[in-house]
């Protein structure tokens, strides 16, 4: 069954240009980082320097798109970067990109090597559909905090994705709450490339995001959705 995927009139308003691409895949086979996925973020970290150049990556004009959107809705783009350039920021740094789990490495290696927002969701865990909203800021949004398990609420105006449940990512794609997030026992899994037009090429990341979970999770059933544009 495909999941249904929402963006309310608001947000359309509030960013025109926004677009994105779903990737549904059921029939996965996850597990611990090793050494393949760890090759696939060392090797999108240097295909994000060649992309760069001199700039810095929020310099780079996709996003500065982002950074725009997010300034619309009163998110400060410097203190909350959409993860796009967080992870940029760190595919760049010392330290390096961190290994999660073979999924996320993947996901993670496409949102660095073409630099867009891309995420993951256990779509066993996704109650009904998932909608891109302003929050009123009484939708609760399982965390972590110090260790813990916490709720927290997004502000009131912020950009969110939710299901019937609450909040599943803050900030459109800033933070992603644990109930929904891929971990080494998912199976089937939803995967949100997004995009603010013309700074990006959403169905060529698509098309690599496939092949590679395709490599990584042989038999799994992959469907890549079309683009769906802000104004459709």
């Amino acid at each position: 069954m495909t999941l249904t995927l929402t963006v309310s009139d608001e947000v359309r308003a509030l960013a025109p240009g926004f677009t994105h691409v779903a990737v549904q895949a059921r029939g996965l086979v996850n597990g611990p980082s090793d050494e393949a996925s760890s090759a696939l973020l060392d090797e999108a970290a240097r295909r994000l320097r060649e992309r760069l150049g001199a700039l810095a990556p929020h310099e780079d004009p996709h996003m500065v798109a982002w950074r725009d959107a997010y300034t619309a809705f009163g998110a400060k783009p410097s203190r909350t970067r959409n993860s796009a350039e967080a992870l940029a920021r760190r595919a760049l740094a010392d330290g390096g990109l961190p290994r999660i789990n073979r999924l996320v490495d993947v996901y993670n290696a496409i949102s660095v090597a073409h630099l867009i927002p891309v995420g993951g969701e256990d779509t066993d865990r996704i109650a009904g559909s998932m909608r891109l909203v302003r929050a009123t800021g009484d939708e609760p949004f399982p965390t972590v905090a110090g260790g813990e398990a916490a709720v927290e609420h997004p502000d009131a105006g912020e950009v969110v994705w939710c299901d019937d449940e609450g909040v599943t990512c803050r900030r459109w794609n800033w933070r992603q709450g644990v109930r929904t997030r891929l971990t080494e026992d998912s199976v089937n899994a939803l995967f949100l490339l997004e995009g603010m037009a013309p700074h990006c090429a959403l169905e060529e990341a698509a098309a690599e995001l496939a092949e590679l979970l395709e490599k990584v999770s042989p038999g799994a059933l992959i469907t890549v959705h079309a683009p769906v544009a802000a104004g459709a």
